[in-house]
């Protein structure tokens, strides 16, 4: 799939490339006479993002002492809450018997310390936290998880969502 192009929309059904560096874009990217489906992008909110960042840390700096082993640092918090939410990656290592899982995590968990390594029986499961950074999510991804992120950290702490965020 190529790169997005700018469009402006002209009225009565009708849209033109934003400019002339968009119209040389798009002569290279398109065929004339072919039908092509647009698709709306929305760029993510610096504030939205730095608000996000910025209740993470306020909530951090709050967690009760016996939390803060588990998550040392805001990055930590995060993270962990990211792969709690259901925004991560998964894999899987399946090994010969339990002994040999427990020591393939031992060597995994240091590579990442942000990774959840849960072993059960003979498999090992490694999740990392999916990056929120602006070219790897988008607006509507990044909402959704700072949504769930937040309820998480809220209920994490005893707290409502909303007094969470205003604390930020």
């Amino acid at each position: 799939m190529s790169a997005p192009l700018l469009f402006r929309y002209e009225g009565e059904g009708e849209f033109r490339t934003a400019s002339e560096y968009w119209a040389k874009r798009a002569d290279l990217t398109y065929v004339v006479g072919e039908t092509y489906k647009l698709v709306e992008h929305r760029d993510r909110s610096q504030s939205s993002h730095n608000h996000f960042f910025a209740l993470i840390s306020e909530a951090w700096q709050t967690l009760p002492d016996h939390l803060l082993e588990e998550y040392p640092t805001a990055e930590h918090l995060r993270k962990k809450m990211l792969i709690r939410c259901g925004y991560a990656d998964e894999r899987s290592i399946v090994c010969a018997s339990k002994a040999e899982a427990q020591r393939v995590a031992a060597f995994i968990k240091p590579m990442d310390e942000y990774a959840v390594v849960i072993v059960r029986e003979a498999v090992v499961r490694v999740y990392t936290a999916q990056s929120q950074s602006m070219k790897a999510m988008g607006a509507k991804a990044f909402q959704e998880s700072k949504v769930k992120v937040i309820d998480a950290i809220a209920d994490l702490l005893g707290v409502e969502s909303d007094e969470l965020g205003r604390a930020a």
